[in-house]
């Protein structure tokens, strides 16, 4: 974790649109770790290391759909107090499940049910691209398809897209203005996931959002923490175009969950 000092000030998925990324996505998730994962209790990481027992890097596929980047673990890296994903061209297309983009994904090998989760991040910039933080459970865990999402988009930065599927339904996306620039320093992003029916996303601890079921019913199935950082393709309505002309990068501080 970095020093608190240098913090900026305070510290996948627009799936609706796109329903045929999920296919993609669902199709991934079964090279993760197995579907028997625990259901992890409370935790505070400053990410200035791998925890192979908490955390799994993904390697060696891609999600395909919209996703135009191949995974690859060597792209999720460690050093001065925080953990980085990249987006560039290393090795491709050969060297990169076939896509002209290698990115980096990371998620936990348990699963979380309610309760509180935070990561302090800065987002990357440029259009056609999404830095992350969400979490996720699927066919892969025996499970209905359950998200929720903070996403910031690469094309506007000072904004974030909060969002959450129920069982495969999705379609409750909520663009918030942040009043900075997310790729401009480290914010915390998290939200409250609460067994009386609500969520509620907050922004360097102030509430910007919430759900209470009002547009449908929310998630209930424990789920993995991830983040991700990548490029889309045939969704330049939603994310902009993507044109590469130098490795982007998305960083992340701390994780942290709370068991409700």
């Amino acid at each position: 974790m970095r020093s608190p000092t240098t913090f900026g000030r305070g510290s996948r998925r627009h799936w609706l649109s796109v329903p045929f990324a999920a296919a993609g996505l669902t199709a991934v998730l079964a090279l993760a770790p197995s579907a028997q994962a625990a259901i992890g209790g409370s935790f505070s990481d400053g990410l200035d290391s791998l925890n192979s027992s908490r955390w799994y890097k993904a390697d060696g596929y891609s999600n395909g759909g919209v996703f135009n980047s191949g995974w690859r673990g060597d792209h999720v890296t460690f050093g001065g107090g925080a953990m980085t994903l990249t987006l560039d061209t290393a090795s491709c297309p050969s060297g990169c499940s076939g896509k002209p983009y290698a990115s980096g994904e990371f998620r936990t090998t348990d699963m979380y049910s309610y309760g509180r989760f935070e990561t302090s991040m800065m987002a990357a910039k440029g259009s056609g691209i999404v830095s992350s933080f969400f979490t996720y459970t699927g066919s892969s865990d025996n499970q209905p398809w359950d998200e929720i999402d903070v996403e910031i988009l690469g094309k506007n930065t000072t904004q974030a897209q909060l969002n959450y599927f129920t069982n495969g339904t999705g379609g409750h996306e909520t663009l918030i203005n942040l009043g900075f620039d997310a790729a401009s320093g480290y914010h915390r992003y998290g939200f409250e996931w609460a067994q009386n029916g609500t969520i509620t996303w907050f922004v360097d601890g102030r509430r910007v959002h919430q759900e209470n079921g009002s547009r449908g019913a929310l998630p209930t199935h424990p789920q993995r923490i991830m983040t991700n950082l990548w490029p889309g393709t045939g969704v330049d309505s939603w994310l902009g175009p993507f044109s590469y002309s130098r490795p982007l990068t998305a960083r992340y501080d701390s994780i942290s969950y709370t068991k409700f």
